[in-house]
């Protein structure tokens, strides 16, 4: 997104599992953690991303903010952005869609990232080409560690350096240089 000043977020294709559309890895004192957002299928297997509703059957996203405030209220930029972000977190959205878009303008707003985000209208099959991102965000495709530059992390000292986490990491822990730092990532990844 530090790329391009125009993104589609794809919400007409069949909502895929186990993929980073519902979920997120923190680090917290114990290793990764993911937190998974509970999704409810109106249509089953059949229902476009864009229908994907959320479950509060249980206080998933009470859960969800109790683990990020325990894993990051010793980062150094916390303190910064806790406030709002716990206010999307704990909206009850009804959709997934709605939850994610809140938390994308979040993050790009806070990162300060110039990037208009356009949502599809109509589905178009993969066109193989390295801009289509669409089937790199499942957790069974991590991202290549040897091009992720460490930067500190809350608990560095007792596990290292843990890579590919949630961007929130990277907000917590570099605040305003999170732009640069992914800048710097998309440069390094190009070449």
């Amino acid at each position: 997104m530090v790329k391009f000043p125009i993104v589609y977020i794809e919400q007409q294709e069949t909502f895929p599992k186990q993929t980073f559309r519902n979920r997120a890895t923190i680090a917290t004192g114990n290793g990764s953690l993911t937190l998974t957002v509970p999704v409810v299928r109106p249509q089953g297997n059949h229902t476009r991303t864009e229908e994907i509703g959320i479950s509060y059957k249980e206080s998933w996203n009470v859960q969800h903010w109790r683990a990020i405030q325990s894993a990051y209220n010793a980062s150094p930029y916390f303190l910064y952005y806790r406030d709002e972000l716990e206010q999307i977190l704990l909206r009850q959205h009804q959709r997934l869609i709605d939850l994610n878009d809140a938390l994308l303008k979040y993050i790009l707003k806070k990162s300060k990232i110039a990037c208009d985000l356009k949502y599809t209208t109509d589905y178009t099959p993969s066109c193989n080409t390295q801009l289509d991102f669409r089937t790199s965000l499942t957790s069974k495709k991590a991202f290549c560690n040897a091009h992720i530059p460490e930067y500190s992390q809350v608990f560095e000292t007792k596990l290292g350096f843990i890579p590919n986490l949630s961007i929130l990491d990277l907000l917590f822990n570099l605040g305003p240089e999170t732009k640069e730092y992914l800048i710097h990532l998309s440069q390094k990844v190009a070449n």
